[in-house]
C-alpha cells in the first residue's frame, strides 16, 4: 500500500527500531534520561539555541510554545491556515486562555506585515495584550524566503512581539534552500520540529528556545501530561531521524515534481501546485467515491476531496509515484 495522505504515515527505519530496542534510558521527568537529554542538546545545538525540550507531538510542542511565551489573556497573531491556529483544536484558547488573532495568508503562505501591524491590540484594558507573533514553514509545502524570515524579524522587534515558528517540517525548507537549521532558527525567539513526519522517526517534536523558555514550558508540560518517563526509547528514533533523515528529504522533493508531471499529462487531473514534497491537484472525475475504491484496490491511498493533497516520503517515492499515474491510467481507460 502506497500512502499519500501525509509524510506522518512514514514508518520508522529498520536502525530506528533497533535503536529503540537498545536504547539507554532513565526517568525523563527527574531529567536522568541520557538518550532524551543528548536529543534535546543535539536539536538545540543544530538550531544555534540554548534548550530544547522534547514533547510527544508538534501539537503539544507549539501549545507549550504559546503557553511558554503569553499567560492568560494574552493574545497570538497567526494565519487563517496556520496548523497550531486551525488544526490543533483549539487549544491555545482552550487550555491557556490565549486569544487567537489570525491573518489572512498571503498565496506564498507569509503574512502581510501590514496587516499584521493594523491587528496589534493597543494597550487598553478592553483588548487582550499582543505578545507574540507565529509563523509556519513550510505552510503548505512553501517555503518562506529568508528575506521575509529577517523583515518579520525586524517587525517583531520593532513592535515589542516574541516571534515563534512552527517548523514542523523546517527541514523541508531548510533543505530546499541549501542551508542549515540554524540559518532559518537565528530570525526566531522559539521553534517547533516534528520528528514523525519526513523524518520518519514514530513519535516526538522537540520545542527549541532560550533556557528560560524551556525551563517555563517543560513545567507547562508535566501539566499537560506530558511527562513520558523511559523516553529515551522513543528519543532513539528521534536522534537517528536528525543524523539520517535530512539530507533525504530532497529525494522527496524531487519525487514530487515528477509526480506532479505526471499528473499533469492526465485527462482528468489539474495540477494546483508543488512545493517541496507536496502535490495539490483536483481530480475531476464524475465518481470520487469510485475513483477511491479503484485506487485502493491498485494499492494506493489519498485523501480524495475537492482540493486533493498528495504527500511524498520515504515510503511513497517514485516507484510509488508511478504506480498510482498507472491506476489512473487505468481508470480513465475503464470508465471512458
Amino acid at each position: 500500500m502506497f500512502d499519500f495522505r501525509s509524510d506522518t504515515v512514514t514508518q520508522p527505519t529498520d536502525a530506528m527500531r533497533r535503536a529503540m530496542a537498545q536504547a539507554d534510558v532513565g526517568d525523563d521527568v527527574y531529567g536522568d534520561d541520557p538518550t532524551v537529554n543528548a536529543l534535546e542538546e543535539q536539536a538545540a545545538e543544530m538550531a544555534g539555541f540554548e534548550a530544547a525540550l522534547f514533547t510527544s507531538s508538534g501539537t503539544q510542542a507549539n501549545l507549550l510554545a504559546l503557553m511558554a511565551h503569553c499567560e492568560r489573556g494574552d493574545e497570538y497573531l497567526c494565519g487563517q491556515q496556520a496548523h497550531n491556529y486551525k488544526f490543533e483544536g483549539g487549544g491555545a484558547a482552550v487550555l491557556g486562555s490565549i486569544q487567537p488573532q489570525p491573518i489572512e495568508n498571503e498565496v506564498d503562505g507569509s503574512l502581510c506585515l501590514e496587516r499584521v501591524a493594523a491587528a496589534i491590540k493597543p494597550d487598553d484594558i478592553h483588548f487582550a495584550r499582543t505578545r507574540l507573533l507565529s509563523l509556519e514553514n513550510t505552510i503548505g509545502g512553501k517555503v518562506l524566503p529568508m528575506a521575509y524570515l529577517a523583515q518579520a524579524q525586524a517587525f517583531a522587534f520593532e513592535k515589542g512581539l516574541k516571534l515563534h515558528l512552527d517548523g514542523a517540517r523546517v527541514f523541508n525548507a531548510a533543505v530546499d534552500q541549501s542551508v542549515q537549521l540554524s540559518t532559518i532558527a537565528q530570525h526566531f525567539d522559539s521553534l517547533t520540529i516534528c520528528l514523525s513526519k519526513g523524518l520518519a522517526a514514530p513519535v516526538g517534536s522537540l520545542l527549541v528556545g532560550d533556557e528560560a523558555l524551556i525551563k517555563k514550558a517543560r513545567r507547562w508540560r508535566k501539566v499537560l501530561g506530558g511527562g513520558m518517563r523511559q523516553a529515551g526509547i522513543l528519543a532513539a528514533a528521534g536522534q537517528l531521524a536528525l543524523n539520517e533523515m535530512v539530507e533525504r528529504l530532497a529525494d522527496d522533493h524531487d519525487n514530487a515534481r515528477y509526480l506532479a508531471e505526471q499528473l499533469a499529462a492526465l485527462h482528468s487531473v489539474e495540477v494546483d501546485d508543488c512545493a517541496t514534497n507536496m502535490v495539490f491537484a483536483r481530480f475531476t472525475h464524475s465518481d470520487l467515491k469510485a475513483l477511491n475504491a479503484h485506487l485502493l484496490a491498485d494499492g494506493c491511498k489519498l485523501s480524495l476531496g475537492p482540493k486533493t493533497r498528495l504527500v511524498l516520503h520515504k515510503d511513497v517515492n517514485r516507484q510509488a509515484a508511478d504506480a498510482l499515474v498507472a491506476s489512473l491510467h487505468r481508470y480513465e481507460k475503464g470508465v471512458a
